[in-house]
This record gives structure tokens, sequence and C-alpha cells, in this order.
């Protein structure tokens, strides 16, 4: 298996680097293959939107809320500009802050379901306000600093603070209805297998609460008489074969393989097929009767699975990156302007046509997207499909073009596709659809080309840091390019993200391979 394989894969339960490598089959990825059985899809709605993120939002703005209320009263009413002992009023608004989460979770008051029904759980929110109050008022009582405290400003918080308390989860609770409703809290499943297996994995998770999963139905290259077309009312929708398509066309979180253990082959071809997707894989492991020590396996509900592949950049690490590329390439943005209009005089004074080029590339998921650069071709010899890559010397460029190729001025302009949400800044670069390496499609070229695609594509990425942009005219050029990319997604952090982009300006440096 080459080096690219080896770094798809980091596994938690199973090792997945030899998942990839036992079979030296390749397989092909599923392209152009008829789309699996429409259903409707009622919760296809947006991303999923996971709880423990919401939960955590939720505890930082109530801990942020009451700290606010706090110290805001003392600053409005009492201080009287005179902010000597601030100390003395900031320390208990601080205290209750770090409280409050702490109390509320031992109310039951972090979960989904408070959230939905926030007007049954007012009086639990009161109570829960109420005790840790009158667990600080005790506290100053006892310790004798009555005193120092003023009792409108104590009466004020109180009262103000569970006003805002409510407030705030009527607001919380309105957003996470219509994300309820939306289909948005819960993952959508798919089952792969079919039969007795899969009945019995179905009634599991049926027969469980809070599984916060929705199945969408069921894969199976079986025929009826072992694999219905129906299993506890979910459809088989279609070959396993299909479920790549099916995937990149609706939004599917998770599958979920009802395959023993014992039946090898069969498992490691269906996860050879299915790591390209930007989903969490997990082993059905409720009727195994091998067992492995409690920590090997995650759950839903109370049914146990081992983990196989999961979702790059899912919960914070998602909104942590999408800050990251929105808030850094609005600054890019400004600082580059004059650049930019620089470039687009240029560009106008030197050739006839468009200032900017837009081109269909591969996004996140396999996603067509429009990609802005500028334009450094002669428009009548523009490539809209790069189905020839550009050479040295390349009578199709303009001379303007040469230079901001090779600077690589001419994808400034995707940081727009950065604002849009299509790009970001760090990621795999995207290609065009009939992109070549040595005359033959990269998908040709190198099996599992598309797992890079489980994460957006980005202006800069690993693989140009290290060398490997410009011209693929080798199959060992894009076969490279795709192991770092590999690599770049399945090591993801943010401090990974700023080394990139801290020194991408000197790896622009060389422009060796950029024509």
């Amino acid at each position: 298996m080459d080096t690219m394989q080896k770094n798809a894969g980091a596994a938690k339960s199973l090792a997945v680097s030899d998942i990839l490598e036992t079979l030296d089959a390749p397989v092909e990825t599923i392209v152009s293959e008829p789309a699996a059985v429409s259903v409707p899809a009622a919760k296809d709605k947006g991303s999923w939107i996971a709880a423990p993120v919401i939960l955590s939002l939720v505890r930082f703005c109530e801990a942020f809320i009451i700290a606010l209320v706090g110290i805001d009263i003392w600053a409005l009413y009492i201080s009287d500009g005179v902010y000597a002992g601030a100390a003395a009023y900031i320390a208990p608004c601080l205290l209750l802050a770090g409280t409050v989460p702490i109390v509320f979770q031992a109310f039951g008051l972090y979960t989904i379901h408070s959230l939905l029904r926030v007007a049954e759980q007012s009086a639990r929110v009161f109570m829960a306000w109420t005790c840790i109050f009158a667990l600080m008022t005790a506290l100053i009582f006892f310790s004798k600093l009555g005193d120092n405290y003023s009792r409108v400003w104590l009466a004020s918080w109180y009262g103000v603070g569970v006003i805002a308390l409510l407030s705030f989860r009527a607001l919380m609770g309105s957003f996470v209805r219509k994300w309820n409703k939306d289909g948005r809290l819960d993952r959508n499943a798919v089952i792969v297998g079919g039969g007795d297996r899969a009945a019995a994995l179905i009634q599991a998770l049926d027969g469980t609460d809070n599984t916060d999963i929705s199945i969408a139905g069921i894969f199976d290259d079986r025929g009826e008489a072992r694999s219905p077309n129906e299993i506890h009312g979910y459809p088989k929708l279609g070959k396993v074969a299909q479920l790549v398509e099916y995937a990149r066309q609706r939004r599917i979180d998770l599958l979920i393989v009802s395959l023993p253990i014992s039946a090898e082959n069969r498992l490691l071809e269906i996860l050879k097929e299915l790591w390209v997707l930007p989903v969490d894989i997990r082993l059905s492991a409720h009727t195994d009767k091998l067992r492995f020590r409690p920590r090997a396996y995650s759950y839903i509900g109370n049914v146990p699975l081992l983990d196989v592949f999961d979702k790059p950049l899912s919960g914070w690490d998602s909104i942590v990156k999408t800050l990251e590329d929105r808030l850094i390439s609005l600054v890019a943005l400004l600082l580059a302007t004059p650049v930019m209009i620089g470039v687009a005089i240029a560009i106008k004074l030197d050739s006839k046509g468009p200032v900017f080029f837009k081109q269909k590339r591969y996004g996140f998921n396999n996603e067509l997207i429009e990609v802005y650069k500028f334009r450094s071709m002669y428009t009548d010899m523009s490539d809209q499909k790069a189905t020839k890559l550009v050479t040295k010397d390349d009578p199709r460029v303009t001379k303007i073009g040469r230079f901001i190729r090779k600077t690589s001025l001419d994808e400034l302009p995707q940081l727009f596709n950065v604002l849009k949400g299509e790009l970001s800044l760090v990621g795999p670069r995207p290609h065009a659809t009939q992109a070549k390496a040595a005359d033959r499609l990269y998908t040709e070229v190198v099996d599992g080309y598309f797992a890079r695609h489980r994460v957006k594509p980005g202006i800069t990425g690993w693989a140009q840091v290290k060398g490997w942009r410009g011209e693929t005219d080798t199959e060992e050029k894009i076969e490279h390019r795709v192991e770092h990319d590999l690599y770049y997604i399945e090591n993801w952090s943010l401090l990974f993200d700023l080394y990139i982009l801290f020194v991408t300006p000197y790896a622009l440096l060389n422009t060796e391979n950029a024509y």
C-alpha cells in the first residue's frame, strides 16, 4: 500500500491502516453510478448540530450573563463612578458565574430536552438560581461581610439575574426548536448490510432513548430472499456501491455497518469503498459474541459500536475552523485590496477580456463549486475544464498572467470563496474536474482520491508548502500531493493551520513548478 493510504485512516478501535492495505485489488470510486432509490428526506436541511456544542455554548452564555448582570448593576447604580472597591464586587460575580453551570447541571438543565421545553423548565431554573444565590448570601452573612455589600445590589442582581436567565433560555429554546424541527439535532444514519443483523440493530436502536439519530434506510447487495426490501419500516435504498453517490446528494452523518467481524473480507471491501465519505463510520457490535474492553466501544444510547472512521473537523473543530476562515480572510481581503486593484488594472491593460476567471472545481464532499481567479490566459484560449495543464512558456498565458501565476497573486480572489463558505484558507487545493497527471485523470491515478474532499478545499495547504504545487506532469506528483492532503486531514489542528499560513509566503518564493 502506498503512503497516501497509510496516512488516510487514523483508527480508534480498529487498525484502519490495515483495512486499506489488506485488499490488493483496487476498489473503483463510484462517480457515475446511478443514484440510489429516491425517498423523501424531510430532515436534510442544513448540517447536523452536535448537542454537546449547543450545551457548551449555553453553559458559557449563562455564566457570562450572570457575571455581566452583577457587574453592570454595581457599575451603573452602586459605584457612583468610584471604582476603588471594584474587586470586592467583581469577585462574587465571577464566583457565581463559575457556580451556575455546576448547579444547573445538577438540576438537569443542560439537556436538549430542557431547551425544547423552556416553559416547563422555568420553575427549575428559578429554583436553581435561588439556591445559588441563597448559598452566596449565607456565605456573606456567616463571614460577616454583609456591611461590605449593598442590599440594593444583591436584590437587583437576584431579580434581574433570573429574568435574564429565563429570557436567554426562551431565546435559545426558539432556536433549538427550529433546529429540531429541521432535523439538525439528529444525525442522519444509514445501515450498511441488511438481513437479521440489521433487524436486530434497528430494534435495539429503536428501543433505546436519546439515540440522536434518524435512520434514512439500508444499503445491501443481497437479494430480497436474504435481505428484505423493508426492515421495521426502513426501506432498502440500494446496493453498497450506490451509497457513495447517495451520500454525495444528501446529508448523511453516520454509517453503521451491521456485518459481523467474522466477515473480514467483505468488511474490508465495504470500508475501502466508503472511507472517502466525510461521515462517521461505525461497526455494530451489539450481537457479537467477541467482546472487547468497555473502553473500546462508543455508544448510541446503550447500543455498543466500534469506531472505524471519524468525520474530520466535526463539533467544535468545525466551528473553530469556520471562525478562523472568516476572520483571517476578511482581514486578508482588506489588506490585499490595493494589490488586487493593481492586478485588475494590469490585466485590463495587458489583454482584452474580463478581469476574473471562474472555473468549476470539486469542493467539499465532491460538490461542484465555482472558484474565482484573476484571469491569466487569453480569453479565447481559456480552458474551463483544465483538460490541458499549463506548462512552461505556455502560449495561452498572458505576460501579466505569467507573473501573477508565479507569485500566486491570481489566487487572491479565492478569498471571496472563503467568505462564501465554499473554500477554507487551508486545505487540499481544489482541482478542476478534468485535471490530469500524465494524461490520466487524477481519479484514475490515485485510488481513494476523493477522500481528500472530506474537508473543504483551501487556498493553500500542506502539499503546497511542502513543495508539491504547480504542474502535475507525472503520476508521482499527484500521488504525493494527495498523500500530503490526507495527512493534513487526519492531523488537523488550529496550530497546524496557522503554521501553514505562516510558511506559505516563504513557500511561494519557490517558483520552480509555477507556470
